[in-house]
Formats: C-alpha cells, structure tokens, sequence
C-alpha cells in the first residue's frame, strides 16, 4: 500500500466530507426538532427517535475529531471558565421609565401625544402616523445580548450597565430555545431577551437537586453568571427574545414586523404580544395580565408598553436614561402576612439610630424576605408597632425590591412591647432625641460612626479612594486603631500587609489611591468632610464663592446665609463644623499628610452681559436628553449664569427635564420662568 502522505490525504478526503455533510444534515434536523419543541411547544418526534439523532450525531463527531459550531452537542457545557470579559455592546441597552399606577401611565401617554403633536406641527409635510401600542410580559429574569454574525451566534453577554456587559456565551449555548444559527446571515444583528427558569423546572429541580432552589430568578441569575457551564445546562434555562438592539443590514417598519423576523429567525417569542389602537385598550390589557399573573410559568414582574411605530421611535428618542417611546408598568408590590420576630437598632455615620425589623421569612414575589427597615421610633407609632413583637403584621416589596411593613394585623396590642433604646448599642453612651430621630453623641468613640465616617469620605462622589470599601473600613479600624479620615493618610506599607486579605497588591493599590486622592478639588474635599445638612451642592457653592478652604473655616454664619442654597440652619452647621475642635485637628492633620484642596478653576465667561443666561440664578431639575445636567451646568456658568440646587423667589429660571418634579411645581407657583423645551435651550445656549 502506497504509504505517501500526500496519497492518505487525497483517499480519506472524500470520506471526511461525506461524514461533514451527514452531519450538517443531522444538525439541521436536530435544531429543526429542537425548534419545535423548545420554541413552539410543538414536539414533533418521540424523545427515544431524538436521542438516537442525537446519538448518531456524537458518533460521527467523535469519529472524526470535528464539532460543527452550530452542534446541538456544544448545549452539554464545556470546561469550567476562569473568568468573564467584558462585552460592548453594539447599540446600548436601555432601561425603561416606570408606572406605578394608571395616573402614571396616563402621564406617559399625554407626554407622547404632546411630543408627535410638537413634531407634526414642525413638519407637516412627513407628519408620524397616529401613536398605536403594543403591550409585552415584563420577564423578572436575566436580560441577555446575542450578538450574530453571518447568521453564527458568536457572543452572548448579560445587560451590564447597559453599554458593556460580561460575556457569557458558554453559559448561554446550554439555553436549548436559543438557535446556534439562524436564517438571517446577510451581516451582524444583536437581539435582547430574558434568560430564565419555568417554575415547573423549578419544581422539578427541586424534588431531586441536593440543594433547593429558593426561586426561579436567582436559579437562572445564578447559573448564567456560574463560571461552570455544566451548572448552568443543568437548570435547563429558556429565553424569551424581544427586541433587535443593532443590525448593520435591517430596518423594521413597525414592532409587528420586528417580532415577526424574531420568529422567522428561530427565536422564541412570548404569545403573550398584543397590539392596541387606544390607551383605554392598553390599560385594559395591563388589568387583564395582572390578574393572569400568576398563571404564567414563568415569572414577571409587569409589563411593557411601547409605541409600535418604528419612526415615531426614532423621532421621539431618548432621555438620558429611557427611551420616551416605552414605558415600564409595574405591578402593585406583592403584600404577605408574617411575624415580627425582633427589632435592632442600628448606628449610622452621623449617630442617627435606626431600627432594623427582623421577620419570620416570607417568599413575596419570588424573593425570601427577613429583614425590613422602619424609619425611627414616629414610624413604629404610626403603624400600630408599638406592641408588635411575636404578632402578624403586613409586608410589602415596596416597588418589588424595598421591604416595608405596613402595620399589624389586628388592633389589639398583643405583642411584646417594642422598646426604643436610651442608650447606644454598640458604645453604650445615652442616646439623644433631636427630631423624630435619636441620636448618639459619641463621635469620637462609637465605631459605627467612625467606620462610616471614614466610608463616606472614602466615597467615589467624595475623595473617590478606590479599593476602599466598608469592610475596609472596619477592619482598618479594628486592626490598626484607624478613627478618623486624617488616620487613613499615616497607614504605612508594613502595617497593612500584615492584615488578613491584605496581599502586596492590594495594600500597593491602596496606598496609590490614597496618595492620589490628595489632590481632589475643593468641592469633593468638603463634601467628603460630611458636614452636617450640606449636601453636594451646597459644598459646590461654598468652593466656587470662597475658593479657599481657609477663607470657608473663617467664615460667620450672616456672611454664609447670603449664598444660595444656604439658609439659617445649614449656615449654622457650616459654621459650628469648623468650630469643632476635633473637625479642626482632622482637616489641619490632613493638610499636613499632603492633602491639598484647591478649587477647579473658574468657568470662562464666554458671553457678555447681553446673553439671556448672564447673571441669572438657573436651576436645573429633571434629565435631559441632549445633556447630561453637569455638562448643562457647566455651559450655563461659563455664559455667566449662577447654578442652585433648590427654588426660591432669587431663582430666575428653571430648567425642566423629563421627570422633573416638586421643583417644577414650586417653580410654578411662584411664576418663575421655566424652559422645557430643550430645543429652544440648546439654541439660547448658541448651539444651533
């Protein structure tokens, strides 16, 4: 036999592609039954005639080494990963405004009208057709980003922050409802879903998983963020797809032919999709799903409502955050009955205390809750608390995520008493009402309020330390006697490499963050000080004013009040801060330790007195979409306008974005000028 390489090469290659095309065909009929019963819910052949498909198919890949990409093999879960990159995303991922109530969608609703009526006026020649709706489940799942190129799924990756996201594609090849390859292989597409578990599955799963699953949300989270696919093919998760985010070769007319393509593509898509001519229809529609909510298999936590006209999109855009052509409905918060077991009272960085409830768990809207946050000791009062230890009491998910308790079940008080404490906690010291609040006054010796106070300033809107948590915090605090801000600038290299969980690296990076920090602006230095009732903007007013912190420390409280933003009582506080002689020796030992807080420079005056801007005191309210508010109010101080964050009769105008709220009305009430079109902003401000 001729053993010549070249000759064994030229003799099997015709075997090699009869197996390659025995086994395309074999993928194309797999993915063809895997179509029909994953997707439509229409199994076509037995589960024994599948899995000797199947069988026939791992056969030939293993005879031949080769595994074709769009091999329903490649679902079982391949080797554990060591990590997840990054993905961006090629259309950013928006998230969606929300309606609790039907005053809040009708809001929505006039908003739009409003906005196609403006834009029709404006052109009257291409004017967008009447608004019609379609109305969608709100999956409570995982969101994914498919991403497809010449019809091969090649990345799949979780929401993120809606611009990069972590890529996940092994976990998401386990998904079986989610096609490998699709029809559509003319250029790159990226589809958006929910990656999910049925309830039923859930069931299933736990009636045989050696560690229950406590929901159907978590288990997919979980298992799509699990860095061992295995795991995850053993939830068997399903997704439902919605919506096409980026295509460089495809444009949709309307929603009906977008869901269309998604079908035609092999995606699964939610029958529960209905198209509506009227407003009255949809908010019928949304009372309709509420009350088959729990009927689904599936969880969700409202609905989607968008216009169906794919121009009328385009046109009416987005704010910062939302499109304005959808809009979220949300469910009433799901309420349960439980026990209320006990009540802590917890220290916060200001010596604030406030209580913390603990209840007997309770699954309420798929999430086990235990613990719920009540106000202060006005708070326990108000809903009939008082004698509420060991008794039913009302709780509700506020808006599904905040735990709240209403109040009891009954009238009678007969619960063990609920007794506020009159000393603190953790330090023992007596406890002081101001307010609705108590208070401890130990400062200097309470470590909750240390370890916050040290978190606060730490903080990225503050000096923006990074690798510099909470629980570092505590343990600087616990370990090195670290008690105050000003200490954080002695650590030395050797004492922190000594601690738990402190390699060479991490104690590097943290001594580069804190040498870096020393060179914040004036502003951030002031706010991270935490000052009593002074929040960003006042501390932004007093470093662009004094622009020195020297000149701010000697400052008398008659001279502060005139500032905006600052009235009696912050003054006051402004003032007695700088008084304290222990916030003295912090500040003076960090400005010895290198800290150096100068104030940014000055926004350069680009206009004269004539600019409808200069000297005007504006405040900002709402978002606006064609600029974020610290890009707008930095162009308006540099055409001379004076920036505030509250309304007063000094104000002179207001500049109202989308969701704008009390400032808006008070801006009304005391006649003030308002701006809310931004086109008409965008040209006083001499871009267009």
């Amino acid at each position: 036999m001729n053993r010549n390489p070249l000759f064994l090469i030229r003799e099997e290659e015709p075997v090699m592609t009869d197996a390659i095309a025995a086994m395309t065909t074999l993928i194309q009929e797999i993915n063809k039954h895997n179509h029909n019963y994953y997707t439509l819910d229409q199994p076509t052949i037995t589960d024994a005639e599948w899995d000797a498909l199947y069988d026939k198919l791992a056969a030939l890949e293993k005879e031949t080494g080769t595994v074709l990409p769009s091999s329903p093999t490649l679902r079982v879960g391949g080797d554990i990963l060591k990590g997840f990159e990054p993905h961006r995303h090629l259309s950013r991922l928006w998230s969606l405004d929300k309606a609790q109530n039907a005053t809040d969608l009708q809001t929505w609703h006039t908003r739009v009208l409003k906005l196609i009526a403006d834009y029709n006026t404006k052109n009257p020649e291409q004017p967008l057709p009447d608004p019609t709706y379609v109305v969608e489940l709100k999956f409570d799942g995982l969101t994914l980003n498919l991403t497809y190129e010449q019809g091969k799924l090649v990345q799949a990756s979780t929401r993120g922050n809606g611009t990069v996201g972590e890529g996940i594609l092994a976990q998401v090849k386990t998904i079986k409802s989610i096609p490998l390859e699709i029809p559509y292989d003319q250029g790159t597409i990226e589809v958006q879903g929910e990656g999910m578990m049925f309830l039923s599955v859930l069931e299933a799963y736990n009636q045989t998983g050696a560690d229950p699953l406590k929901n159907a949300r978590n288990a997919a989270a979980g298992a799509l963020r699990n860095l061992n696919p295995k795991v995850t093919a053993e939830r068997k998760l399903n997704a439902f797809i919605y919506n096409v985010g980026y295509s460089d070769g495809i444009q949709f007319e309307n929603h009906f032919d977008m869901v269309q393509f998604l079908r035609d593509n092999h995606f699964k898509v939610s029958n529960r999709t209905r198209y509506f001519s009227t407003i009255e229809e949809v908010s019928a529609e949304l009372e309709q799903i509420a009350e088959e909510r729990l009927s689904f298999d599936f969880l969700i936590d409202g609905s989607v409502v968008k216009l169906t006209d794919m121009r009328t999109r385009e046109v009416l855009g987005y704010t910062e955050k939302f499109p304005r052509w959808a809009i979220a409905y949300k469910f009433e918060a799901e309420e349960a009955t439980t026990i209320l077991q006990s009540v802590s009272w917890e220290v916060g960085r200001t010596g604030k205390i406030t209580p913390l409830a603990r209840v007997e768990a309770v699954d309420l809207a798929g999430v086990t809750v235990q613990n719920c946050t009540l106000n202060n000791v006005g708070d326990i009062e108000r809903k009939n608390l008082k004698h509420a230890l060991g008794s039913l009491v009302y709780i509700r998910r506020s808006n599904d995520v905040i735990p709240e308790i209403l109040g009891k079940v009954t009238e009678e008080n007969d619960g063990e008493e609920i007794v506020a404490p009159t000393h603190c906690p953790s330090c023992g010291s007596e406890l002081e009402m101001r307010g609705a609040h108590l208070f401890c006054l130990n400062r200097l010796g309470c470590s909750p309020q240390l370890v916050g106070r040290m978190s606060h300033f730490a903080s990225r809107d503050a000096m923006d330390i990074e690798f510099f948590s909470e629980m570092t915090a505590s343990q600087l605090h616990q370990e090195l006697g670290v008690n105050d801000p000003a200490d954080l600038y002695t650590l030395q290299f050797d004492d922190l490499v000594k601690l738990d969980r402190f390699g060479e690296k991490k104690a590097r990076n943290l001594l580069d963050a804190l040498e870096k920090s020393k060179s914040r602006d004036l502003a951030s230095f002031l706010y991270a000080l935490g000052i009593p009732n002074s929040g960003k903007t006042t501390t932004k007013v007093l470093a662009d004013y004094y622009r020195s912190l020297t000149k701010i420390m000697a400052a008398a409280p008659e001279e502060l009040i005139g500032l905006p933003d600052v009235g009696g009582i912050v003054a006051e506080s402004i003032h007695s801060f700088f008084r304290d002689p222990v916030m003295v020796s912090s500040i003076e030992r960090m400005l010895a330790a290198g800290v150096n807080p100068i104030a940014e420079e000055p926004a350069v005056v680009l206009a004269s007195p004539d600019n409808p801007f200069f000297g005007k005191t504006v405040v900002l309210t709402g978002t606006l979409s064609t600029m974020g508010r610290d890009e707008c109010a930095k162009k308006l101080e540099a055409l001379g306008a004076k920036i505030t964050g509250s309304v007063s009769k000094k104000t002179d105008i207001v500049i109202a974005g989308e969701s704008a709220g009390s400032k808006l009305t008070k801006a009304q009430d005391l006649g003030i000028r308002i701006i809310e079109d931004e086109q008409e902003l965008v040209r006083m401000l001499g871009e267009s």
